[in-house]
């Protein structure tokens, strides 16, 4: 890759692996419908009037149905489940778990034909990466805990499945244009809900708006522009490869900065489920796959 190709790739590899670290901090003290609408808004407000200057949303209201299927699948859904999943679960084991994404996106892709046969390497993968979630599930989780695993498999199931949408009905669409919609529609899903909790700002920590700050401006606006930079730069093959360094990051961040415990689950299941990911989406055609967007 160029230069300027690892630069966007190590960028995006770390912004990320840190929201599940500031998704942490921010349900710490504000509801889960706060986070995701200060996310968001700021998101939005952002990328919204970048990509009407550039004439990118000409045309996009035909588009609408995929639009709002994409965006309850990659924003609208998962990003409260997240926020809901980390009120009880810890930022690292999160992370790792949400890196299971390129199973469901290998399965999902089978299941409509857009991908080739499964070779024996990539069910291989697979296994490997389910013996990796079952030693974390196994050592790392307690009972009380089921409920938030159970947001976190829908928020894969979202990820996993979103990018169809992009391949198959929205390759006409920038990405940046979407994705800023998709910020745009969520924003107004959830302003009945967050508006009147609005009150709890006043309350909260700076640490805690801030987090809430930098998800919407670095991992939310920044990082989409950076993601699709990516792309055009290297390809969607090589742009997914930051979701094999994303968990190690966002595990990393959690043991340093939030003082989590680096478990005999994630040490076993952390190479395991990365070794999975990376197996599980081994291809042997030359063409591109959509790329996984997890953030």
């Amino acid at each position: 890759m160029s230069r300027r190709g690892w630069a966007l790739f190590v960028s995006m590899s770390v912004i990320w692996g840190v929201p599940y670290l500031l998704i942490k901090v921010a349900v710490g003290e504000l509801d889960p419908v706060l986070v995701v609408f200060g996310r968001c808004v700021l998101g939005a407000a952002i990328l919204l009037p970048w990509v009407v200057a550039r004439g990118h949303l000409r045309g996009i209201t035909r588009y609408w149905k995929p639009l709002l299927a994409f965006t309850l699948l990659e924003m609208t859904g998962p990003w409260l489940l997240l926020s809901i999943a980390e009120q009880t679960l810890s930022s690292s084991l999160t992370g790792l778990l949400v890196a299971t994404v390129p199973f469901v996106a290998a399965l999902a892709g089978r299941l409509v034909g857009e991908e080739e046969r499964l070779s024996p390497v990539r069910i291989g993968g697979m296994v490997l990466g389910v013996i990796g979630i079952a030693t974390l599930l196994g050592l790392d989780v307690a009972g009380a805990q089921w409920i938030a695993l159970g947001a976190v498999v829908l928020t894969v199931i979202g990820y996993g499945t979103a990018p169809l949408i992009i391949s198959r009905q929205l390759s006409q669409v920038s990405g940046v244009a979407a994705s800023a919609v998709a910020l745009s529609i969520t924003t107004v899903v959830y302003a009945p809900f967050a508006l009147p909790r609005l009150d709890q700002v006043a309350e909260v920590s700076g640490r805690a708006l801030l987090a809430v700050a930098a998800l919407g401006v670095v991992c939310t606006a920044l990082a989409l522009a950076l993601f699709f930079a990516l792309i055009r730069e290297v390809g969607p093959q090589r742009a997914l490869v930051i979701t094999f360094v994303n968990p190690a990051v966002a595990v990393l961040l959690g043991v340093l900065l939030l003082g989590e415990p680096f478990t005999l689950g994630i040490a076993v299941g952390l190479p395991l489920v990365l070794v999975g990911c990376v197996l599980a989406t081994h291809r042997t055609r030359s063409s591109d796959p959509a790329p996984v967007v997890v953030s």
